[in-house]
């Protein structure tokens, strides 16, 4: 490697396309050295029991914190650990909702109190549930701090659109009471996400219970290959060949963990997520050339996320390109100058990630304009039958111009854009 008239050369320039992939496939493991992913979290799924939750998640915890020792003997940093139930209405059936609302209170203070984050999962999921489960996840959320929610709005059949407007419902009484109106950082409305997803808010099940599932947090590995440069094809051959390592040597561990505990390991996700300054908005622009959002953004991402879904290892959830506008530095500093839309990052959703991710709006919105944007969300995701989410965040009594105040070590304050 060498630098010339400011520019930065690399061998990896001048080799041929086989024979970079052929030292790539035949690297030794990453040294301490390397740019080597996170694990965002390892998500615990469970069948809740109301009478013996305290019961359930003791153990849980017990095989999460063993979990997270066995992945960083195998050189693995882990983030967080989760636990995902089955949908919250079959374990609350028969409440009150005061009891349900008291029950609530006291998981969430159990999950403050051991640092867990606990998805309850969707209010509604198919076509026959009413809006009542709904309003029941608005108190919930609006009362709690370590609980997370989601509303499926679209399946194989299509767009569920009550389900829409109640997810917009919530959405609007999140943003007016919760401090900061943060409450809709643990919320989403979900469309043809598949049980088993690690990530929050989205993460569910309707099985058995007793199993789990690992995310990623590689943003810094896509970038470093993106920044080499060359055409698409050799991008993703090297994405397969350095995530494909790391992939493999995290399902061997999650393959111990599984005999070892009893615990079924239902896949991972490989979606490179960000996290602040590991941008994956840096990470795409070592492709194109230019800012992300200009052109080349897309067939990065199509680039990178046709790279995960060849990867050979057990996966589960999205496994795609994401885009959460405010866990990502440089696409939070695009926001904030206007450079970054909301059709923007759809279009891109059509070929890769999770939807609208972490968008920050003004607190004039309205509930109306909200379902139109999650039934577009909802629209694109039914007509490809892909998982995509929509995290909105709009602020109250906030306005274009004015610069958000989240307070959240993992979000990053952004100027909010006026709507289209």
């Amino acid at each position: 490697m060498f630098r010339s008239n400011g520019y930065l050369f690399s061998a990896w320039h001048i080799l041929p396309g086989f024979l970079m992939l052929a030292l790539l496939v035949a690297a030794a493991p990453p040294t301490a050295g390397a740019e080597r992913p996170k694990i965002r979290t390892i998500t615990a799924f469970i069948r809740l029991d109301a009478t013996q939750y305290r019961q359930q998640v003791a153990e849980t915890l017990t095989m999460l914190r063993a979990a997270k020792v066995e992945f960083e003997k195998f050189g693995y940093e882990v983030q967080t650990i989760r636990i995902a139930t089955q949908p919250f209405g079959e374990y609350t059936r028969g409440m009150s909702s005061p009891d349900a609302l008291a029950f609530f209170h006291d998981l969430d203070s159990l999950a403050k109190q051991e640092n867990v984050l606990v998805s309850i999962g969707p209010a509604m999921i198919s076509e026959k549930d009413d809006s009542q489960e709904a309003q029941l996840l608005t108190q919930i959320l609006a009362s709690s701090s370590n609980l997370n929610g989601s509303i499926v709005v679209a399946d194989e059949k299509g767009v569920q659109w009550p389900a829409v407007r109640a997810a917009a419902g919530v959405m609007k009484y999140l943003e007016n009471h919760t401090d900061h109106s943060l409450g809709n950082f643990r919320f989403a409305a979900i469309a043809n996400v598949a049980p088993y997803t690690p990530f929050f808010p989205a993460a569910y099940h309707q099985g058995l219970g007793n199993q789990f599932a690992v995310a990623l947090q590689s943003a810094n590995v896509v970038a470093a290959i993106m920044a080499v440069g060359g055409d698409p094809e050799t991008i993703k051959q090297a994405l397969i060949a350095e995530l494909g390592m790391h992939a493999q040597t995290i399902e061997d561990a999650a393959n111990k963990i599984d005999t070892e505990t009893g615990w079924t390991y239902m896949g991972l996700d490989l979606s490179p997520a960000p996290l602040k300054e590991v941008s994956i908005g840096s990470a795409t622009a070592g492709y194109s050339g230019g800012r992300f959002g200009t052109s080349g953004t897309l067939t990065a991402a199509a680039t990178i996320t046709s790279a995960l879904r060849d990867i050979t290892v057990k996966k589960t959830g999205f496994s795609g390109l994401m885009m959460p506008v405010l866990e990502d530095t440089r696409l939070a500093q695009l926001w904030s100058e206007g450079a970054l839309s909301m059709d923007q990052l759809l279009a891109y959703s059509a070929v890769c990630g999770t939807g609208l991710d972490t968008i920050p709006l003004p607190g004039d919105v309205t509930e109306q304009q909200l379902a139109r944007i999650i039934g577009d969300v909802a629209s694109l995701s039914a007509k490809l039958s892909k998982p995509l989410t929509a995290r909105l965040l709009p602020v109250a009594n906030a306005k274009p111009g004015d610069h958000t105040t989240f307070d959240d070590p993992n979000l990053v304050n952004t100027v909010l854009q006026p709507l289209p």
